[in-house]
Order: structure tokens, then sequence, then C-alpha cells
């Protein structure tokens, strides 16, 4: 059947072994000092591995592959003495493909919007009602125009969408004054984003980067992501990453 599975390139490939324990089924292994997959039917296809790999030598291609197998993977980590992963039922929406373009006509939700937020001059009182740092309207990545123009000239912060509930200070400590996007590479196309974000660095005059996700292995493709488009595009714009703790830490 032809579906979406992960490919390891051997070149770049130089078998440190990190992705091997992010892969909750047990897909990766180590052979000849290079990570190859145990057999495809052990691979979701969801890219848990992606933001593990210091050489950036796993991607996710769609290609023939075997059905990915529940049952054989739980028999594969049974055999490893490791319980079997809990798999969650993935909609026909998240399995469908993602389109490669969108556009603001049609639903008003994602028409493109700017605000004007006005500056705080003193700190809430406790219990007080907190002010807003969102500056812009959509702020998923799938649905951002790439010409918005509150992508020019600004500072844009990548998030995971996770990382917003688990941070507490959010938005004054990140959001405030840069333009965001959001999206989860779990569960949507990591090339996609690539894409999306190589469109938006190369059109729009994006002053630095940050890149926030969580501590969680399958939260690194976004950051995968954000690197191969900066690449991509040829610009040379200042970058960092930042980790969250999935208790609200910041981790590094």
């Amino acid at each position: 059947m032809l579906r979406k599975i992960v490919k390891i390139d051997a070149e770049k490939c130089d078998g440190c072994g990190v992705c091997v324990p992010s892969c909750a089924e047990g897909a990766i292994t180590i052979v000849n000092g290079k990570a190859v997959l145990a057999a495809d039917n052990l691979c979701d296809g969801l890219g848990a591995c992606l933001g593990e790999c210091p050489r950036d030598a796993i991607t996710v291609e769609e290609r023939e592959a075997a059905e990915f197998d529940e049952a054989q993977v739980a028999k594969h980590l049974a055999a490893q003495g490791k319980p079997a992963p809990i798999h969650q039922p993935v909609s026909p929406a998240q399995a469908a493909p993602a389109p490669q373009q969108h556009t603001a006509g049609g639903c008003p939700g994602s028409r493109a919007m700017s605000f004007n937020r006005p500056q705080d001059k003193a700190a809430p009182a406790p219990g007080a009602s907190r002010q807003s740092q969102l500056a812009q309207w959509p702020v998923q990545l799938q649905l951002v125009p790439v010409s918005a123009p509150y992508f020019q000239g600004a500072d844009l912060l990548i998030t995971a969408d996770c990382v917003p509930v688990a941070y507490a200070g959010y938005h004054e400590d990140f959001l405030k004054a840069k333009a965001v996007v959001m999206g989860c590479p779990k569960l949507d196309d990591n090339n996609f984003y690539q894409q999306k974000l190589t469109e938006i660095f190369t059109k729009s005059d994006i002053r630095s980067i940050t890149v926030l996700k969580m501590e969680v292995p399958c939260c690194g493709g976004i950051a995968v992501a954000a690197r191969q488009a900066l690449a991509a595009s040829g610009r040379q714009i200042p970058y960092r990453e930042v980790t969250i703790g999935i208790q609200g830490e910041i981790k590094g």
C-alpha cells in the first residue's frame, strides 16, 4: 500500500543511536553502525523520531510499504521486554494528505488580520484579567498566508501548539511583539511545514526566528522543519530554539 513511512539517509547517519529510544514502536535499530528500519510494518509514519537526529538524516516519505501492524509492534516490543505503545485512532481528515496551499477565502475564521495591542504600563493585580499579546490572525501554520503583512520585518515565533498550555508565561515571555505560527509535527505533515516556512522566510523580511517546542521527542519535528526551511531559503536570519518541559519549565 502507498503510505507515509520514515526514511533514513545512510549517507548522513553516523550511527549515534539517538533516534532509537524516540521510536515508541521500536521500529529503528542500529545495524553495522547505521540506523535502519527493522521492518516497514513497525513504523507508523508519524515521525516521532524526526527531531531527534542531530544529522537531519531522518525524513518521512510516501512510498509503497507494508501496512502498519500494531500486533506485530506488540510482539516486537514484547520480545525486548517492553510494553506496547498506545495508539490513538487517526481520523480521515488527519490521514489525508495536507493541502499544499491555503487561502484566506471561504472560511471567515481564517481571514488574515492584525491587531494593535496597547502597551501595558503596569503588571495586573492578582486575579485581574491579563492582556493578550497576540497581534494577528490566523496563527495556524496551515492557514497563515505566506505573504501576510504581519510577517514583514517581524520577529517570528514558531510554536508547537502544546507550548502555550504548558508554559504559563507564554504571552509575556515569548509572544509579545512577535508574529506567530503554530503547529503539531506529530499530527500534521512536517514536509508541508518545511515548504510553508521556506516560502515565509523567502517572501518576508523576517528579522529573527524563535522556535518553541516541547521536550517530547515528536515535537522536535517542528524545529527540524524550521531549520530545513531556513537553509532552503538561503537567508541569514538569527535563529534559536527553546525547549519547554511537560511540567512547564524551560529546559534549554
